[in-house]
């Protein structure tokens, strides 16, 4: 029988090869998941695999979903190696579109293209902003910062309702819950023409680039690190705790409302209901399928996005929910989770031999029963 075994230390190459190992699970179980469906497997991985990366324009769009995923995950990266457990990225991501676009609807016919930076600054502090009131709570209180980040995204889900309902709503939108389109002014610039594909791009590469130098190459970084994996070695040595809670949080809520500036500034272009689009809670399995590592999360989020558009291609072309973008999310983190067991734990068959039972053996003919144990006197005292 198979048997797990605690390794001696944990394996460095399947750590690596857990994610690889992840997706090739994920994809057997979907080629499943399409035959009980009653479609086709192979068209299902091509709608998934192939139709995202075909054509340049397809590329591009596959950037533009992986753009504020690679952002999001960054910053969440800060938060997961210090040992941060910021779930609510996706109320961060929400609150910087708000504070951007707040400042793309000052736009008008005398403004110029320095309003593009200020969207951007608009949206980093405004995602600083709500993760502040995660550290705040954390810091003072000593509140969950899992269930404080989660309940503030249900918070600010509201407050762009009320604003796209109410005061910011477009009063010739037909009714509609939204507010005007942008002036062309405040759009982000793009990298090429016939392609939405803009320097949000850029800024999530050097963006990785600059978390690099941070985690490896810098003293901050490695405090951050060090009060993650050992706090009182944290401490003996003079890291600040709270100073790494601050710093994580602030970092990790910057880059995701920067995230959610680009979008409604970018490929949005203005504000709506539909801005949460669950990059928040997606990039959680982007920074941990990249293993937290900055250029491992560049491919993961290419990964996730081939997700988010193959089920949108697997919606109207194969008569399939859009659900099945949160399934095929779902199947590959958890089978990334079971795939990381192999790290600290290594398969061996053993074979048990089958246990003798003792036999009885009867006493010869004619020999003298034996006596029945008698308790001794001191035994009956």
């Amino acid at each position: 029988m198979l048997k797990l075994e605690p390794r001696p230390q944990p394996s460095r190459a399947w750590s690596y090869a857990s994610p690889v190992l992840a997706l090739a699970v994920t994809v057997v179980i979907g080629v499943l998941l399409f035959a009980a469906l009653g479609k086709d497997p192979v068209r299902g991985l091509q709608v998934f695999f192939w139709e995202p990366i075909k054509s340049a324009y397809a590329v591009g769009e596959l950037m533009v979903k992986a753009t504020p995923l690679l952002l999001i995950a960054l910053g969440l990266a800060v938060c997961f190696r210090s040992n941060v457990w910021n779930i609510g990225a996706e109320g961060q991501f929400v609150i910087g579109a708000v504070a951007g676009g707040g400042v793309a609807l000052l736009a008008d016919r005398g403004t110029g293209p320095w309003i593009v930076p200020a969207i951007l600054v608009a949206g980093v502090l405004g995602g600083m902003a709500w993760a502040g009131l995660v550290a705040l709570l954390r810091d003072r209180f000593n509140a969950s910062e899992i269930l404080v980040s989660l309940m503030l995204v249900y918070i600010a889900v509201l407050v762009l309702g009320y604003l796209v309902y109410g005061p910011w709503k477009d009063p010739m939108g037909y009714n509609f819950p939204q507010s005007r389109s942008f002036d062309a002014v405040t759009r982000i610039p793009r990298l090429m023409q016939g392609s939405r594909v803009g320097i949000g791009l850029l800024i999530a590469l050097a963006a990785s680039a600059a978390l690099w130098v941070f985690l490896f190459r810098t003293r901050a970084g490695f405090a951050l690190q060090v009060g993650g994996l050992a706090p009182a070695a944290a401490r003996y040595a003079g890291f600040s705790s709270r100073k790494a809670l601050w710093t994580a949080l602030l970092v990790s809520g910057g880059a995701a409302g920067l995230a959610g500036a680009l979008e409604v500034a970018g490929p949005l272009g203005q504000l709506t209901p539909y801005v949460p689009a669950g990059y928040g809670f997606a990039a959680i399995i982007v920074a941990f399928v990249g293993r937290l590592h900055p250029a491992g999360m560049v491919l993961s989020a290419i990964l996730m996005s081939m997700f988010y558009i193959g089920g949108e291609l697997a919606q109207s072309r194969l008569g399939l929910p859009k659900a099945l973008t949160g399934v095929f999310q779902g199947l590959l983190l958890f089978t990334l989770l079971a795939c990381d067991t192999l790290v600290a734990y290594r398969l061996r068959w053993v074979r048990h031999a089958l246990p003798q039972r003792a036999v009885a053996h009867a006493p010869p003919a004619g020999s003298p029963p034996v006596p029945a144990a008698v308790p001794s006197s001191e035994g009956a005292r």
